[in-house]
């Protein structure tokens, strides 16, 4: 497989990390990004645009990233905070009267980001069409009587972040998110991310669909623990229902699903535009932009959720909207903080060595926190710095 690309001087384990996850891991199509200070130091794509095609990758091709996407939801939310017009610790309902329904009266802003709502899923689920809408997703999450107290518990909230954060936003700013998210973060940060992708970008966007299997890529295959397991298979258990709140589960390749706005599961991206974006978090890009104050950054990273989570079954840990370093995630060290997307993508940053990462894939696998192709290429960045 020909690697295409850049990477800095120390870099070169991430390209051989990159070029082994074509050969032994099944990888179709894919790139990494790498910045450190500010500035990019890996700069990596190959394979085929499409999972089912031939076209070759190109650097600006880019692909859904799924929960990537609370990322990027997150950091709008706490940009409003450091601006002065969002308070995080004010009542969700203070900003949107019709949340105070079902014993959510006393839910904060920041269960929200936190995963402590206690809304992951839906006593109706919603189809693809009605969650394209968000007025219906943010009534349906407005009327639901909470599987927990808000703020006693957490639980990843895997579909209905979409509403709870996009709601919330669109009624501070008037704005959608997918507007005001390109205006006020992908814009000035220059980053190709788009969450409602523009008829124009269509063309750039892979297709996505399953990753070849370990056995046929010549991998290892690994068994969720038997809690897992059954949390998933059980139709009745909040797991799966938490990830059928949208049923039947959109095609993640309809124009008309990409060019919706679901801040929990369907943005899109290169591997540069989430580095670029993690790395405006953490300092200045290129000299240039930075949109987390250090405030607001300590803020993003600090725990406010731990251990087993009501959702995922494993044990968790959250931040304000961001996945902290923990068993179940692939992170750098202990103080980055970031976001994967089910069974691929993953965007972080780490603060204490400066590095923002990002990495995007046509070849989704079934894990949702630890893929084997992301690991690989953490812990190749983990050896450049040693």
């Amino acid at each position: 497989m020909d690697v295409h690309g850049t990477v800095a001087e120390g870099f070169e384990p991430v390209r051989e990390a990159f070029a082994a996850n074509f050969a032994l891991l099944g990888e179709r199509g894919a790139a990494v990004a790498v910045y450190r200070g500010g500035h990019r130091v890996v700069d990596l794509w190959a394979g085929t645009r499409d999972v089912d095609g031939e076209t070759p990758w190109q650097r600006g091709t880019a692909q859904i990233v799924r929960s990537a996407t609370k990322g990027v939801a997150a950091a709008a939310l706490l940009l409003l905070h450091q601006r002065g017009e969002l308070d995080l610790d004010a009542p969700v309902g203070t900003y949107w009267p019709e949340y105070k329904a079902a014993g959510k009266e006393h839910t904060r802003v920041w269960h929200l980001l936190a995963h402590r709502a206690g809304v992951p899923a839906l006593d109706r689920p919603l189809t693809p069409a009605e969650a394209a809408d968000p007025g219906i997703g943010a009534a349906a999450v407005a009327a639901q009587a909470p599987a927990w107290e808000p703020g006693t518990d957490h639980g990843y909230h895997a579909q209905t972040y979409s509403w709870l954060t996009g709601e919330l936003l669109r009624r501070i700013t008037g704005r959608p998110v997918g507007e005001w998210l390109a205006d006020e973060i992908a814009g000035p940060v220059g980053a190709d991310l788009w969450l409602g992708l523009p008829q124009p970008r269509q063309a750039h966007v892979g297709r996505v669909g399953p990753a070849r299997t370990p056995e046929t890529a010549g991998g290892l295959k690994t068994r969720p623990k038997r809690a897992v397991a059954e949390a998933y298979a059980d139709p009745g258990s909040l797991t799966r229902r938490a990830f059928a709140a949208i049923t039947p589960l959109p095609d993640e390749n309809a124009p008309a699903y990409r060019a919706a706005a679901l801040p929990a599961s369907n943005g899109i991206a290169t591997a540069d535009g989430l580095a670029r974006l993690y790395a405006s978090l953490i300092g200045d890009v290129d000299g240039g932009t930075r949109l987390f104050s250090p405030q607001t950054m300590e803020l993003a990273r600090a725990e406010r959720s731990a251990g087993a989570d009501r959702v995922l079954v494993v044990g968790t840990r959250f931040g304000l909207g961001y996945m902290l370093h923990g068993p179940a995630s692939p992170l750098l060290s202990p103080g980055s903080f970031g976001h994967p997307g089910r069974g691929g993508a993953l965007a972080f940053a780490d603060p204490e060595t400066g590095i923002a990462f990002g990495y995007v894939t046509n070849g989704f696998r079934q894990s949702v926190t630890a893929d084997p192709r992301a690991q690989a290429l953490v812990r190749a960045v983990r050896t450049a710095l040693a």
